[in-house]
């Protein structure tokens, strides 16, 4: 079975309603998001869809194929903002 990773930014929403950084939530936002994401783990474990969960260590670093034979090297095990897709 296929694995993927599921990269989770915490830098807001699209919506201008909820455009606030996470450092920024009040506590039962924080608490409600956790549940939310407990939750949606919860169901992924039961289906057997879940595999782990764990933070990615800042000093760690990837490579990618980019398609002409280059490994384009980033900073971290971070998406780079040009990588994301709106």
């Amino acid at each position: 079975m296929a694995k993927y990773l599921l990269l989770k930014h915490y830098r807001g929403a699209p919506a201008a309603v909820n455009d606030v950084p996470m450092d920024r939530w009040t506590p039962e936002e924080i608490s409600a998001h956790m549940r939310y994401m407990q939750d949606f783990a919860d169901r992924l474990e039961k289906t057997g869809e879940f595999v782990d969960g764990s933070a990615l260590a800042p000093e760690g670093a990837w490579v990618r194929y980019d398609g002409e034979g280059r490994p384009p090297v980033t900073d971290g095990p971070f998406a780079e903002t040009k990588d994301l897709i709106a």
